[in-house]
């Protein structure tokens, strides 16, 4: 099998690595791009983008990226602090005052970033009407109080970070953080990146399928089976290590997080589920690949874009394009590591974007250097400034609840093409 695309003969091991997933069975459509000091170096695709019709993965063909929708979110706001039209460290009252209610009143714009205001899920059931009206969504938040004192713990706000940020977003601008993310980032740079599909973009879209190798059924967001954070670095699953036995959850046993992350997967009751399940795709025909969900450009979760695209994000994030330099270097900068109250394994979050641990998996080389954001079921987009490095993977089979070793293996073979 050769992959569609081109791969500088420098990456010629980031190709092998991409064809033999393919041949491996694991995959049904993917694409991998990379910059380096703002090149294209590797831009491949190959597999359906439909498994239903066949209809082929082509160059063009944009598939929703979950979670790494979080780091265009947050870059959009730290935009807006650098006008001075937001204080990152100030209450979010200032801007949303009846945020303040139920004890929030010292919530600080930096907790909702680094996942630590204590909302990372709905108390109540959001209806399908609401969907699409990400303001009402929010002021479900502003009327609850928060499960832990905020600043003094983290979760991973899987769903509830995007109507969070978003409604900080629209507050201060009047726009909604899809309309910002056109009209500012992705527009000016010709990014093919949406948050917030157009029809037609929603059509030619790559359709998700979930499950095992052989027996994938679509949709998937909000399956209580799977969770976004889990699949985020690669933390088992596709044979690798911490991959599910039939016996039960991985890892040593109770008291082990490993173990006990694959449990409160398991459990429907659990703060994880409740997490990812809330807002529920699931309720729409199809989950995740429903014109609704494609189209409401939840700020968590829905972006859709090609690798391409998303890579190009990254090149232009790292070369001071988007924002200062100093403002990256200042995000970038860990707040938060350790137990995920949600996730159970350890996180790490600057304002909005990953760092390397449990939950965002990076080869050595970028252990110390990498930032941003993977998504539910493998996906996954990366920065390295030191390293000029810039990657983002998308694919349309998603991996189950202990995640996937997938975008791993393409980021450690870019990292090792570096010379």
């Amino acid at each position: 099998m050769t992959a569609h695309g081109d791969c500088d003969p420098r990456f010629a091991r980031v190709r092998e690595v991409f064809e033999s997933q393919f041949a491996g069975g694991e995959e049904l459509g993917a694409a991998f791009a990379v910059y380096l000091d703002g090149e294209p170096v590797v831009d491949l695709w190959d597999g359906v983008a439909d498994r239903h019709t066949g209809r082929l993965w082509e160059r063009d063909t944009p598939a929703l990226a979950y979670s790494c929708t979080k780091a265009v979110t947050a870059t959009a706001l730290l935009m807006l602090a650098e006008r001075g039209l937001v204080d990152v460290r100030g209450p979010v009252a200032e801007v949303w005052p009846e945020f303040a209610a139920n004890g929030k009143e010292r919530v600080t714009v930096e907790h909702l970033l680094t996942h630590q205001a204590g909302l990372p899920a709905f108390e109540h059931e959001v209806p399908v009407e609401e969907f699409e009206d990400q303001a009402a969504i929010a002021d479900r938040l502003a009327g609850q109080a928060p499960v832990w004192e905020p600043g003094t713990a983290h979760g991973y706000h899987a769903l509830t970070y995007g109507f969070l940020v978003g409604e900080v977003i629209r507050r201060v601008t009047g726009r909604s953080v899809g309309a910002m993310v056109a009209e500012e980032i992705a527009g000016p740079r010709g990014l093919e990146l949406w948050l917030g599909a157009p029809d037609d973009v929603a059509a030619r879209a790559a359709r998700l399928s979930a499950g095992d190798r052989t027996t994938p059924r679509d949709g998937a967001a909000g399956d209580t089976t799977a969770g976004d954070g889990a699949a985020h670095g690669g933390t088992g699953g596709d044979g690798g290590p911490g991959a599910r036995p039939a016996g039960g959850p991985p890892g040593q046993g109770p008291g082990d997080l490993l173990y006990e992350m694959a449990k409160a997967s398991l459990d429907p009751d659990s703060l994880m589920n409740r997490a990812m399940a809330n807002p529920n795709a699931n309720k729409l025909k199809g989950g995740a690949n429903h014109p609704v969900i494609l189209r409401a450009g939840w700020p968590a979760m829905g972006i859709v874009t090609t690798a391409r695209g998303l890579a190009g994000f990254y090149r232009d994030l790292i070369a001071g394009d988007i924002i200062k330099p100093e403002t990256l270097d200042d995000a970038m900068r860990r707040r938060v590591r350790g137990p995920d109250r949600v996730m159970i394994v350890d996180s790490s979050f600057g304002l909005g974007y990953m760092r390397p641990a449990l939950t965002y998996l990076t080869p050595p080389k970028g252990a110390e250097t990498a930032f941003g954001h993977a998504g539910f079921g493998g996906s996954l987009g990366l920065g390295d400034v030191r390293h000029g490095l810039a990657l983002s993977y998308t694919m349309n089979r998603l991996a189950k609840v202990a995640g996937s070793l997938r975008a791993y293996h393409l980021a450690e073979a870019a990292y090792d093409s570096l010379t």
